[in-house]
């Protein structure tokens, strides 16, 4: 499905018009919060994306030989709903069974088995040279199938360590070395140059586990928001997102590569109310500080947790300023040139360029070729953006659309009064 932008302007009346603000929908494409694959309840709350995890031994069943079914069928439930797609591959869920290729499995590679708490894990042998070919042909694979597929928003790296998360806590010695790490940031690197990949950890030249990605064009997840995100500057509180980031002077990443992350499960009850659980940070400071755009979340969707109508308020409106707010804050016309201004008032950009395109009418309609030139992207927070869009003659109406590429897709939708369901609409 595709939608239209629209702008009405009336050519011999007033030259200039101030628009109004008003809030943009909380399931605006490819931000806010995000239930999790085969959440029964997660119509409770306006969202515009789905999470899933899928295991490496579900995708790969040998050399160069890969089943995508599982892949292509959960990407299609969620188009069908209209959702688009972050998913994560592991090589190691605690609880579940054992993850690695049998192929793998078959030739060799050693699985150390061990308690992860209550459950048990199962990590390979991150170092054995078989599983680094595997590992390094399936993620060109899945760029080669996957990359710029318009169903999926956004990729977590994962591949290792415990739900592919790069961690082996407490297990830190059957982590994967420096070596291996670098070859999945290349191969993602090489592999994907349209979806964008969030990392876990963010890490400088000098980060006592994990080798420098700082180079890497990648966004980061932060898988304990809220919990350990800002941090109060305690020298054990190093590892949250936020002194990660500054101690790799990536402060600034956000502007071209997205933050996204997941509500600390503890505090999946108390986010967006009153009560405050343990170490339970500020959730929208931690939104501001990190400029995140999407978190993964059961505290909304989930029929164990309550979501009084309060509460759902609370929620939309925090994640209404989570990620990017384009407000059309002024249309005028210069002659044949139509101006637009627009404002970012959220905490990020719009990480795709989604194509523009205009229509009017004079008194045919007509259409102008899709305008490269619009860039989503550059439309920064606290950076006012104006477009100049040169028209051939004089005309009556105006149509602005930013399709979302995803048939079925939901709309992006101004922050503005004059925007409908569909379309924005002003009259000079």
């Amino acid at each position: 499905m595709r939608f239209l932008f629209i702008i009405l302007i009336c050519w011999e009346s007033l030259s200039a018009k101030e628009l109004q603000y008003s809030p943009a929908p909380a399931d605006n494409p490819l931000k806010g919060l995000v239930p999790y694959d085969g959440e029964a309840t997660r119509d409770r709350f306006p969202h515009s994306m789905e999470f899933r995890y899928l295991s490496l031994s579900d995708l790969m069943t040998g050399w160069n030989q890969f089943d995508w079914s599982k892949l292509e069928k959960k990407l299609t439930e969620s188009q069908a709903r209209g959702k688009q797609s972050i998913f994560r591959i592991f090589l190691e869920y605690p609880g579940k069974d054992v993850s690695i290729p049998k192929f793998l499995i078959q030739e060799g590679v050693n699985i150390t088995a061990w308690k992860a708490g209550d459950q048990q894990a199962h990590t390979p042998d991150y170092s054995d040279p078989r599983l680094r070919k595997a590992i390094t042909q399936f993620i060109t694979a899945l760029g080669k199938k996957y990359d710029g597929d318009p169903r999926i928003g956004f990729i977590t790296a994962g591949i290792l360590g415990m739900w592919g998360e790069w961690h082996n806590y407490p297990r830190t010695d059957l982590f994967a070395p420096r070596e291996v790490q670098q070859e999945v940031i290349d191969a993602f690197d090489a592999a994907f140059h349209t979806t964008h990949i969030l990392l876990r950890y963010p890490a400088g030249k000098d980060h006592y586990q994990y080798v420098d990605n700082r180079k890497a064009n990648f966004g980061y997840h932060d898988d304990s928001f809220a919990w350990a995100t800002v941090g109060t500057g305690k020298k054990d509180q190093d590892w949250f997102f936020l002194p990660t980031l500054k101690a790799a002077v990536l402060e600034e990443k956000w502007k071209k590569f997205p933050i996204g992350g997941e509500i600390r499960p503890e505090i999946w009850k108390t986010t967006f109310t009153d009560q405050k659980t343990g170490q339970q940070e500020d959730f929208m400071e931690c939104v501001h500080a990190t400029h995140v755009s999407w978190l993964m979340d059961s505290g909304v969707f989930s029929k164990k947790f309550p979501l009084g109508e309060e509460r759902k308020a609370s929620a939309i409106k925090a994640v209404q300023k989570m990620g990017y707010e384009l407000f059309l804050k002024e249309a005028r016309l210069d002659g044949s040139t139509l101006i637009l201004q627009i404002e970012n008032r959220g905490v990020a950009p719009f990480y795709y360029d989604w194509p523009v395109e205009l229509r009017y009418s004079a008194p045919h309609i007509r259409t102008k070729p899709l305008l490269p030139k619009l860039k989503l992207t550059t439309i920064l927070p606290g950076k006012p953006t104006e477009w100049r869009i040169e028209l051939s003659v004089k005309a009556a109406q105006f149509q602005l659309r930013i399709a979302n590429p995803m048939k079925g897709g939901l709309p992006l939708r101004f922050a503005n009064e004059e925007q409908g369901e569909e379309w924005l609409e002003v009259t000079f």
